[in-house]
């Protein structure tokens, strides 16, 4: 029997040594450049075609700035972002002009955190998902009546509700009005910045299913920002933990979370509570303050807060390396430390 090649995924998205520094200056008329906060600093990843990487992290570790250069919101300060285009040519988003980023607009969108400060509350739901229609076209108001009703359908909306405003829903409602927006031009990959946080945990669970459906139905590929490990592990096929502009670790879900091979990322783990009034709580604390991404420590940037630093992570700033299949980690020690992961 012959042997067949193994097919390896092809990455819709590969993103090099990011970096996006913002520059610090003084007050007064003659305004000086006296530092750089380094919110994204040198970070590298890729999104297979029809995957959700999930991009975890503390408050302020750079997830969503890394989400907002991917979608040109912000302009990179460096590095590249090669997106595949539907005709299987690369383009380098980060650096598109803005008539050059017309054409991939559409195949790139975005599901907002707050379901209500997204949405246009002068605008109807006609009006708010026909919107992309019309930018892209679609000119014909029944054609985009008999469009948009579709969308809603899709999100588990009824039509009937096209002419009613924001604030006539609910939060679950309004995030799935947000979700059949992002639909409208048909993307390919959609950045969703922490789409659940601001929901009821049982409305969280409606959305999640909703995204893991449209995701099966439509070959969607998701870029899934987040802090909630829980809903990390429900949607995400690989993770990718961020702290002070830079990835730490990237691995499957389940074998992150069975064994994570950073301090940090265990200590996040260890963080998650667990439904079971049985089990003693895991919530730790990490020692110390999240250093400054404008002045961020010498070496390892986690070494101070780290139970396990030692002389060379003060110094020599980790190399962020596979050590196993599919599993990478910028850390000194990662071969020789043991640490506690969760049940899957």
């Amino acid at each position: 029997m012959t042997n067949l090649p193994v097919l390896t995924p092809t990455p819709l998205l590969e993103v090099k040594h990011l970096r996006k520094y913002f520059p610090i200056q003084t007050g007064g008329l003659r305004r000086k450049v006296v530092g750089q906060v380094r919110a994204v600093d040198d970070v590298s990843f890729f999104i297979n075609e029809g995957e959700t990487l999930g991009l975890v992290g503390e408050s302020g570790c750079g997830k969503t700035t890394a989400s907002r250069c991917v979608l040109r919101a912000y302009t990179p300060t460096s590095g590249e972002m090669l997106f595949r285009n539907a005709d299987d040519s690369l383009v380098d988003l980060a650096l598109l002009s803005r008539r050059g980023l017309r054409p991939i607009r559409s195949q790139i969108q975005m599901i907002f955190q707050d379901p209500y400060g997204s949405l246009n509350p002068r605008m109807t739901l006609f009006d708010i998902v026909g919107e992309p229609l019309l930018m892209n076209g679609m000119k014909d108001r029944r054609q985009r009546t008999e469009r948009v009703a579709e969308l809603l359908h899709l999100v588990g909306l009824r039509p009937e509700f096209l002419q009613r405003f924001p604030h006539a829903f609910s939060g679950g409602q309004r995030q799935r009005i947000g979700i059949a927006r992002a639909l409208a031009s048909t993307p390919r990959l959609v950045v969703a910045d922490e789409p659940v946080s601001a929901l009821d945990v049982s409305v969280q669970a409606q959305i999640l299913n909703l995204l893991l459906e449209l995701q099966n139905r439509l070959n969607l590929t998701y870029l899934f920002v987040a802090h909630n490990l829980s809903v990390v592990k429900h949607i995400c096929d690989r993770v990718t933990v961020m702290y002070v502009g830079k990835i730490v670790e990237t691995a499957e879900t389940q074998e992150l979370f069975r064994a994570p091979k950073h301090p940090y990322t265990a200590a996040l783990l260890l963080a998650v509570p667990v439904a079971d009034p049985r089990v003693k709580s895991g919530d730790v604390e990490l020692k110390g303050d999240v250093p400054s991404p404008a002045n961020p420590p010498s070496g390892c940037y986690f070494h101070p807060r780290c139970p396990f630093a030692i002389d060379r992570c003060k110094t020599e700033p980790p190399v962020y390396r596979e050590i196993t299949p599919g599993h990478f980690v910028s850390c000194h020690r990662a071969d020789e430390l043991q640490l506690e992961g969760v049940a899957v």
